[in-house]
């Protein structure tokens, strides 16, 4: 089954929040409101990288594409 490794470059956050609201259930924004990927898929408790199930793609996809700041990226990965 093919997964996805999903980062952000967290430090170039403009704190849009664009990711946040067109794929929840990936993105959230931490407290100082840069973007982070949620708990449940993030790698080794890393809030910047994760491993989202095929499902995501999309979202994940569509959430790197509108980022104004271009710091989100996604990479097939094989588990």
């Amino acid at each position: 089954m093919v997964k996805y490794k999903v980062w952000i470059e967290n430090e170039k956050c403009i704190s849009d929040a664009v990711c946040a609201h067109l794929c929840p259930d990936v993105f959230e924004m931490n407290e100082e409101y840069k973007a982070t990927i949620v708990p449940q898929y993030r790698v080794n408790d890393n809030p910047t990288e994760g491993i989202v199930p095929e499902e995501l793609k999309d979202c994940v996809e569509q959430a790197a594409a509108a980022c104004p700041v271009q710091i989100i990226h996604v990479e097939p990965v094989e588990e």
